[in-house]
């Protein structure tokens, strides 16, 4: 049975921070869900403009962190702000925290870390305006593609999706 991975957004993420890891990890034999606080879809920000809109494939009320084995944190200015409001998100995001699970978070994906007290202690990277928000929150910030410290992945803008997403692949093999 292929291991599950549930994408947590809402309007406004990042449409590439979505569209290509999800595209990724299914091509890599996993099953992805979008999880929503919103029900059936949700519109990407594509530059400075909406873009596409998506499928949600679970309503986050009817979510479980037990259902998956990873959870990944599209960013989005939008997105991430809106969901850190949510205290289902917030606990949905606490409950991969506090696990062994991979929990993988991109771009501003990382304010949902902060705010569900994922961060202190943790090293780190994030879209660059983030950097005072994680220091602030406890976390040791990087500037590089990637950062991996225990079950927790994070990555900085687009361009680093390709080694975000093999870092999803190896964590959960």
């Amino acid at each position: 049975m292929a291991k599950r991975i549930a994408i947590l957004a809402t309007d406004g993420f990042e449409q590439s921070e979505l569209m290509e890891p999800r595209r990724l990890l299914k091509e890599a034999g996993f099953q992805v869900d979008v999880v929503s606080p919103k029900e059936g879809e949700i519109r990407g920000w594509k530059h400075k403009e909406w873009g596409d809109t998506v499928p949600v494939d679970v309503p986050l009320s009817s979510a479980s962190p037990d259902d998956y084995d990873a959870l990944v944190l599209p960013g989005g200015q939008m997105n991430p702000d809106i969901l850190r409001t949510k205290p289902e998100a917030v606990d949905f995001v606490r409950a991969f925290a506090g696990g062994d699970k991979p929990l993988a978070a991109i771009c501003h994906g990382p304010w949902l870390l902060v705010e569900a007290g994922a961060a202190k202690g943790r090293q780190v990277t994030s879209w660059p305006s983030l950097k005072t928000d994680l220091g602030n929150a406890g976390a040791q910030w990087q500037d590089a593609p990637v950062v991996t410290d225990g079950n927790l992945i994070t990555s900085r803008k687009p361009d680093d999706i390709p080694q975000f997403t093999d870092a999803v692949i190896r964590a959960l093999q």
